[in-house]
């Protein structure tokens, strides 16, 4: 089996597909559809968007220095690919795709009520890296849609049929292959068993997971989060 090798390129898939809500003081709320977003510090909970300097919705959050990530699943993906190629600046995003601007709890821009869930995010910092700029920020506050608590009273947020972006398209999540440490774990699959016991007795140790999952854990499970 033979690489090929190309120039380099972002190929780093898949990856979230969020529809980011901003909002001037007296106008209409924005949404803009991104895929360039992710997941920078637990403690405290940081996350990074970056938006291209000439997209409407860039002004807004440098100016406002606020937005919300809504996460985006089956029953929104139209309104996911609509809200990344029509501009703020022509049409009326929330109307035109008849979503619901949620009152958030700690700023100004609204989230979106149809999605799962709604990080309400601050700006701390932004890096000017070339065609985008990266908006690096606090996440102040996170609403859940109640549908999605389960009997046990945990957020099961994998049942809201999530949807990613994966080379110019967009895919629901897949089967279930396993939970984190599952590699580790004495009980689970016998696979999984296996791998995770000669992994550990090579180095005469059980793998260490990493400071950041460990945190991120944590936050999970004091958030009721699955």
């Amino acid at each position: 089996m033979a690489k090929i090798s190309w120039k380099p390129g972002n190929m780093l898939y898949p990856l979230p597909a969020v529809m980011v809500s901003c909002m001037r003081e007296g106008e209409r709320p924005n949404i803009i559809t991104l895929a360039w977003a992710g997941t920078i510090c637990s403690d405290p909970v940081m996350l990074s968007v970056s938006i291209r300097k000439e997209r409407y919705s860039h002004a807004i959050i440098k100016e406002t220095g606020e937005f919300v990530v809504n996460l985006t699943t089956r029953d929104l993906v139209f309104a996911t690919d609509y809200c990344g190629v029509r501009s703020g600046k022509d049409v009326d995003k929330f109307r035109e795709m008849n979503l619901t601007c949620a009152p958030s709890s700690k700023i100004m821009a609204p989230g979106i009520a149809e999605s799962p869930v709604n990080l309400e995010c601050v700006v701390e910092e932004i890096k000017e890296l070339g065609t985008h700029d990266m908006f690096i920020a606090k996440v102040v506050a996170v609403n859940v849609d109640d549908k999605y608590m389960n009997e046990s009273g945990r957020f099961d947020l994998n049942s809201s049929d999530l949807i990613t972006y994966s080379h110019g398209s967009y895919f629901t999540l897949g089967e279930k292959l396993g939970t984190f440490g599952y590699s580790v774990k004495k009980q689970g699959t016998k696979q999984g068993t296996k791998q995770g016991t000669k992994q550990g007795t090579k180095q005469g140790k059980k793998p260490r997971r990493s400071t950041e999952m460990k945190t991120s854990k944590k936050q999970e499970k004091a958030q009721g989060i699955k």
